[in-house]
């Protein structure tokens, strides 16, 4: 293509800089941030106080990457909180009323096992990008769409669905019941069927396909519930006789945490395809756009998802761990950024096309030694970054990445 989307990465001097990755990083019509610890920037050292004064710092941070970049809060799409205690939450939700005193992005909250620098939170923002970034014009001033259904559990924090150009971000979904907001008594299994069901009805609230879906996190407090969740998983995908006719599975990437809001076992996230687009995108370009799933034998496979998710202008990668478990921390790291290498050329792209990357390892204390290998795969620091500690992985792993890239020739329409 002579003329495609190019990556954007911004910084300002009124958030906190690193040279491991940028604040924002932009591609067609989203804005990826990294998380932002409650950092000063002017000293790179963290506030002092409690949670609140932490929390406030975070969103002080957003604040200033947003504004640097032409955007508001307003354009927030989604919201991801980690706190060190879930307990703690209470206390975060009272600034970001303040910072969001009438419109609430969707949202994920998670407590985790370790958060970069002893912080005991630390918060990622999606923002919109209604600009686009080809050099040639985009569909602008594009409308954000939210929604909420009474068949789905209402959280005064967060708003169900927002959708914004050619993707509905799902807020986390809790084993709640609907009717009464409480969680349902049952096994993993039972929390499982429940988060899902959650949000088949959210997609259904907006005449979305749940086979729409092209990237799913699941958020579990022990892994050793993960062969029920698997289990209960597999009937739900896929979900119609043509998904079932390609075995479509989307990208997926399992996170231990430490816990979750109400104390639940498990929790599910999910991003999905819009094809309908947000207004006012022209018909033609936003009429039956198709989701494309790929999987190469240069990458590990998984029988629950798919390595890489296609839609529009975003690829979704699945969360990818080392085959060679016996490797240190830095081996293991190697293995994980090949993968992803490997996935991304396998679609005709390259790691100059990765937004955004999320790290999880099990012991920040190894965080160094993965540091330095990063830098090789990503010397210019150019994608957003996330990282966390979740003191356990799957499969005894020491660090786990998945990835969001770019796919600048977008995705074609339904002939």
């Amino acid at each position: 293509m002579s003329d495609p989307n190019v990556v954007v990465a911004r910084n300002t001097e009124n958030a906190p800089q690193s040279a491991l990755y940028s604040q924002t990083v932009a591609f067609s019509h989203y804005n990826n941030l990294s998380a932002q610890l409650p950092l000063d920037p002017a000293t790179g050292a963290i506030v002092a106080g409690g949670v609140a004064e932490q929390a406030e710092q975070c969103f002080k941070n957003i604040e200033a990457i947003v504004a640097s970049i032409g955007h508001d809060l307003n354009d927030v799409i989604r919201l991801t909180i980690f706190v060190r205690d879930i307990m703690d939450v209470n206390a975060v939700d009272k600034v970001q009323a303040r910072f969001f005193p009438t419109y609430q992005p969707a949202r994920t909250v998670m407590a985790v096992a370790d958060l970069p620098q002893g912080a005991l939170v630390m918060v990622e923002a999606l923002v919109d990008n209604g600009e686009g970034t080809q050099s040639v014009p985009q569909a602008g001033d594009l409308l954000k769409l939210t929604n909420n259904t009474h068949n789905a559990p209402y959280d005064i924090m967060s708003t169900q669905s927002v959708a914004f150009s050619h993707y509905n971000n799902i807020s986390l979904q809790l084993p709640l019941d609907p009717k009464s907001g409480r969680p349902i008594l049952g096994d993993a299994a039972a929390q499982t069927a429940q988060c899902l069901a959650n949000v088949k009805a959210i997609l259904e609230s907006i005449d979305v396909p749940f086979d729409d879906i092209v990237k799913v996190t699941v958020l579990v407090r022990d892994l050793a519930d993960m062969d029920a969740v698997n289990e209960v998983y597999k009937t739900f995908f896929p979900d119609s006789g043509i998904a079932r006719a390609v075995n479509y599975l989307p990208a997926r990437t399992v996170v231990p945490v430490a816990d979750l809001p109400l104390h639940c076992d498990v929790a599910v996230e999910a991003v999905v395809s819009h094809g309908d687009g947000t207004p006012p995108q022209a018909i033609e370009d936003r009429h039956g756009l198709i989701i494309e799933a790929n999987n190469t034998d240069a990458a590990p496979r998984c029988p629950l998802s798919t390595q890489t998710v296609a839609f529009s202008h975003y690829n979704n990668i699945s969360g990818q761990i080392a085959t060679d478990l016996s490797a240190d921390v830095a081996g293991q790291t190697e293995q994980c950024l090949n993968a992803i290498k490997a996935i991304i050329e396998s679609v005709d792209h390259s790691l100059a096309d990765i937004v955004k990357v999320n790290v999880y390892l099990a012991d920040l204390a190894d965080a160094e030694a993965m540091n330095e290998v990063y830098l090789r795969f990503f010397p210019e620091g150019t994608p957003a970054r996330r990282l966390v500690g979740t003191g356990v992985l799957p499969r005894g792993a020491r660090v786990m990445i998945d990835a969001i890239a770019g796919n600048w020739e977008g995705t074609p329409p339904i002939a």
